[in-house]
């Protein structure tokens, strides 16, 4: 079973997690985008301790932009928090799936865009201290207009706007999607003077 999971989610590099040796592992949920895991570990102290650890595959979000100045984000509605929340377009890697190509297929999903050019941005966890996913940003040049295919329940309005509307809305609350609001601040800062 371990190693299916670390086929099938993002592994925790057990090697790492020093002072902590895993004793047991359970799977509470085996589901289709994530495995929940009760980690029963011992500390070099010989006590024992349980960690609640949601398994992830990783994901991608991306920035794409239409113009120079002008971005794609989506108003989704979210039912885990009950909100229409404004988003960059992102999704879940499949089984064995490189993250650009993951990225690519997303775009086009969501927004019917299709991108001439991806360029990584960077790599994150997205909530480190219960979810092994891993985001990777994507920044999407040269969009051409294609179809969407959006997935059986998605409920997506595509909003275009100005990057720097963008980054106010963050400011004031607007934004409160932690991997737009990450993606979108780190291209802010260190990239989009030198595009």
């Amino acid at each position: 079973m371990l190693q299916r999971c670390r086929n099938r989610y993002t592994s925790i590099n057990e090697s790492n997690l020093m002072p902590f040796k895993l004793i047991e592992k359970q799977i509470v949920y085996d589901g289709k985008k994530l495995r929940l895991e009760l980690h029963h570990l011992m500390d070099e102290n010989d006590r024992r301790t349980v960690r609640e650890v949601v398994a992830h595959n990783g994901a991608v979000v991306i920035l794409p932009f239409v113009t120079d100045r002008r971005i794609v984000m989506l108003r989704q509605r979210r039912y885990a928090v009950g909100q229409v929340l404004l988003e960059l377009p992102a999704g879940t890697l499949e089984r064995d799936e490189l993250p650009m190509n993951c990225a690519g297929r997303e775009l086009v999903e969501e927004t019917g865009y299709l991108a001439g050019r991806l360029k990584p941005l960077s790599s994150f966890f997205s909530s480190p201290g219960i979810l092994s996913e891993k985001m990777h940003a994507f920044v999407a040049y040269d969009l051409v207009k294609h179809q969407q295919a959006l997935e059986e329940g998605e409920d997506i309005e595509l909003a275009e706007l100005d990057f720097t509307e963008a980054i106010e809305m963050i400011r004031h609350g607007q934004i409160q999607d932690a991997k737009s609001i990450a993606t979108l601040l780190m291209y802010d800062r260190f990239n989009r003077d030198r595009e």
